[in-house]
């Protein structure tokens, strides 16, 4: 129903104002469309989710036995959520940033319909309820996907189709946080592997758009407001071991968490899953409260220096009442937040990993600084713990999102705490690094990657990435039975522009292939038209390519067996056709084009 409003009442007028534009111009008008629809929903999500948390919190006043419903209320947001995906939409829309990234590789960058609000909704129940993840990636994915379908609905082509969701993507960041340069930076660094700098003003466009939407409705106020102190170089040392520790957390949040998925994922009754998961976030919000939500009120605290106030929240206040204890206590927060972000998504939430890495490198930023003041005690060297937060969350986005650019800018947009650039680019820079070491692939790409799904910055596999085989697959070659004799395949060559013959048999199975070259010989020697056959002259294929192999698979293959023409055939060797590497560099150098076009 929302999708058939959208295209009445706001498509269909918009595709008869714009005809008769070039694509270019209609390509900056639409952004702007999308930077504002983008804020909106941005705008939405989060009055959503603080609507949901005040409507079932206001009411506990001083009454702290009402606190045991935060053990509920976490598990009650996944159910909901999960009937919704599952039996609303009957999709599945988790995992936001990672489905855009498959979109733009493998759909054309065509995302559903649906997808401009499912996820709005399904996230805004699950946070609202106390879900241990963040909106950012939820948002992504629905400013993705009103960028894919307003292009769609508007005629554009498969490359203007991708800037308009990049530049849905990057005005939902930019609506979320209020920070535009963000916005285009977290596009340009994970989303979009190649962009020329003509299509740098519609990501500006909808970026900014989104922003002053936000400002509208939701004031200027930073997105966390910090009480910071200047950078001192004598504080580097410590600031390049926040990086390498940063690094650290950053290994152990992209490990942990796949390995939690994986284990979880093999469940497959979605009710047992839930109550698993359910009990397993209750049980940690009961221990750590912090993990309730998405942790940002917790967050600010550290922000601004408060005191750190246990008392009457958790049966473990009394690791506030102790000096070594507190940085112990936020140290099993850090370990805990991986568990509790893993079970809400694996239990049926939406949710995505961007709040959560910003939580999780605020706490390091805070246990390395208290643990260095800690250690230096007595003496009249301190570090101040504010900053080390705030750089802590870049140097976590750095390594986990493997995005150091964003990381910096979105950081430093988000607190207004541009004094600290350069312990910004010294953490993240070295985390990025660390990270990178030892893992190729990002949080959002490394699924996808393995499955060779992933668009990258590399322009060659980029551009292979897009080809697809059953689009190369030339089909026009007369085939021959394995039993016909030399006389019908003369025949046949007579009637054929291609010098190659696939041999089947009566249930069009491939067997091998005949070349003009193998019957030049003896096509001319009459006589011998009913003695020969075509299994006297068939070859086998050196290789098979199958109709859904990926490009540089294909590209391998003619590599090895240096041949000019393999078959295409389906898993029971049901023949398709042939493809040729002719063919293949023809569409590699058409793609190029349109892939490098300014």
């Amino acid at each position: 129903m929302a999708t058939k409003i959208f295209v009445k009442y706001l498509l269909l007028p918009m595709r008869r104002l714009l005809k008769g534009m070039s694509e270019a111009n209609k390509t900056l008008v639409l952004s702007l469309i999308v930077g504002i629809l983008a804020g909106l929903a941005a705008v939405l999500l989060k009055t959503t989710i603080e609507s949901v948390r005040h409507g079932l919190t206001f009411w506990f006043g001083d009454r702290e036995y009402l606190n045991i419903l935060y053990l509920v209320y976490p598990g009650i947001g996944m159910l909901l959520a999960m009937l919704f995906t599952n039996y609303v939409i009957k999709d599945k829309i988790g995992h936001g940033v990672t489905k855009v990234l498959v979109a733009v590789s493998k759909n054309e960058s065509r995302i559903k319909p649906h997808n401009m609000w499912s996820s709005v909704l399904a996230s805004g129940v699950t946070i609202g309820f106390g879900g241990s993840v963040g909106a950012e990636a939820p948002i992504v994915y629905t400013g993705a996907a009103i960028g894919s379908n307003l292009a769609r609905y508007m005629g554009l082509p498969y490359r203007n189709m991708t800037i308009l969701l990049g530049c849905g993507a990057s005005a939902a960041v930019a609506g979320i946080f209020n920070a535009p340069l963000a916005g285009v930076l977290f596009t340009l660094e994970i989303l979009l592997f190649n962009i020329s700098m003509t299509s740098m003003m519609p990501l500006l466009i909808s970026a900014v758009s989104a922003t002053v939407v936000s400002y509208i409705f939701l004031g200027e106020k930073t997105a966390f407001d910090c009480t910071l102190s200047s950078f001192r170089m004598q504080n580097i040392p410590f600031y390049l071991l926040l990086g390498v520790f940063s690094g650290c957390c950053s290994l152990y949040f992209l490990r942990t968490t796949m390995w939690m998925e994986d284990k979880i994922g093999k469940m497959t009754n979605n009710f047992k899953k839930w109550i698993l998961c359910a009990a397993g976030l209750g049980i940690l919000i009961f221990l750590f409260p912090q993990l309730y939500g998405e942790g940002y009120s917790d967050l600010g605290v550290l922000l601004n220096g408060g005191d750190i106030d246990l008392d009457g929240k958790t049966i473990l206040s009394f690791m506030g009442h102790t000096e070594w204890l507190v940085p112990i206590f936020f140290l099993m927060i850090l370990i805990f937040k991986v568990f509790s972000m893993t079970f809400t998504n694996a239990g049926g939430g939406v949710g995505g990993t961007f709040g959560p890495t910003l939580f999780i490198g605020g706490v390091a930023g805070f246990v390395l600084a208290r643990t260095i003041n800690l250690l230096l005690v007595g003496s009249t060297f301190s570090v101040p713990e504010q900053n080390f937060v705030l750089v802590g969350m870049a140097g976590l986005m750095a390594g986990v999102m493997q995005a150091p650019m964003t990381a910096i800018f979105l950081i430093a947009e988000i607190s207004g705490g541009y004094q600290l650039y350069i312990p910004l680019i010294i953490t993240a820079t070295i985390s990025f690094g660390f990270t990178r070491i030892f893992e190729k692939y990002s949080i959002y790409t490394k699924r996808i990657a393995h499955k060779g799904e992933l668009l990258t910055h590399d322009s060659d596999q980029a551009v292979l990435t897009l080809l697809k085989t059953t689009e190369l697959v030339e089909n026009d070659f007369k085939s021959v039975r394995i039993d016909a004799t030399l006389g019908q395949l003369v025949e046949i060559v007579s009637s054929s522009r291609r010098n190659i013959f696939p041999v089947l048999d009566s249930k069009h199975h491939f067997q091998g292939y005949v070349s003009l070259e193998d019957i030049r010989k003896d096509m001319f020697k009459v006589d011998m038209y009913d003695k020969l056959h075509v299994y006297n002259f068939m070859r086998s294929a050196p290789e098979y390519v199958y109709d859904d192999e990926k490009m540089d698979s294909v590209m391998l293959k003619f590599e090895k067996t240096e041949a000019w023409n393999l078959p295409v055939v389906k898993k029971d060797r049901t023949y398709i056709g042939f493809v040729s590497k002719s063919k293949i560099f023809s569409a590699y150098r058409d793609e190029l084009k349109v892939f490098s076009q300014d």
